[in-house]
């Protein structure tokens, strides 16, 4: 298996990090999770493009995890690709209805399917998956692939989410802010550390990441591992990862 960060960022842009987007391949099958503004451009700089990814996975409807599903939708068409599956949460049907009642001459271009899931066991893409609900301001799901690879989406960090992540080869977790930012919805180094401390997981990578973290990652790092002594790095986009 191999997981390529695309968009490691925010909704505050910084110019490095686009917005959330990973992309997840085995055995020639492809899944793109979430589709944040930039990922369209980063799927073309990580050698894949849009024309070879025809299933999103959403955790949730922020836009910075959606900005750029329409524009896939558009290249697609425009590529000559016919299809695309878009699967998340309750109410990811209607965010599509409601994306092409305001661009109406997007309905109809492609065969769009949609559909909906709830926390538990699944397939898309070929791929096995596990959804658990996350906390966050909307509902949002992380999701687990094949046992090895775990997304938390957007959380907080607590005790189930962690729990979700024990025996995982990889790890990519929500950590937006340091310590010293007043936050609801999203973790800090520290609340992560002390929530992950005691769990087996091959390695965590830092995602989500806020500008106001940018020259602060060793405080961060050190922050998380006064709790937690496993192997904890930063992504980056267009990083890949290989899973065995």
């Amino acid at each position: 298996m191999h997981v390529t960060f695309l968009g490691t960022g925010s909704a505050m842009p910084t110019g490095e990090r686009f917005q959330t987007g990973i992309l997840v391949q085995n055995d020639g099958r492809q899944l793109l999770i979430d589709c944040g503004s930039g990922v369209l451009h980063r799927l073309q700089q990580s050698g894949v493009g849009y024309e070879n990814v025809s299933t999103v996975l959403l955790t949730h409807h922020h836009l910075d995890h959606v900005a750029d599903l329409l524009p896939l939708m558009k290249a697609r068409w425009l590529a000559g690709e016919e299809h695309l599956e878009v699967v998340g949460p309750q109410g990811t049907k209607g965010l599509l209805d409601d994306l092409l009642d305001v661009h109406e001459y997007m309905q109809d271009k492609l065969d769009l399917q949609v559909r909906e899931v709830v926390p538990g066991e699944f397939t898309v893409a070929g791929f096995d998956v596990s959804a658990y609900e996350t906390r966050h301001s909307l509902p949002c799901l992380a999701y687990r692939f094949d046992d090895r690879f775990v997304f938390s989406g957007d959380s907080e960090a607590f005790a189930g989410l962690a729990n979700f992540a024990e025996g995982a080869a990889i790890l990519a977790h929500d950590c937006s802010f340091p310590d010293d930012v007043d936050v609801s919805n999203h973790p800090t180094p520290e609340t992560l550390g002390r929530e992950l401390a005691g769990r087996e997981i091959g390695r965590v990578y830092l995602t989500h990441l806020y500008p106001h973290t940018e020259g602060r990652h060793e405080e961060m790092l050190e922050s998380i591992g006064r709790q937690y002594d496993g192997d904890v790095r930063f992504a980056e986009d267009l990083k890949t990862i290989s899973i065995e």
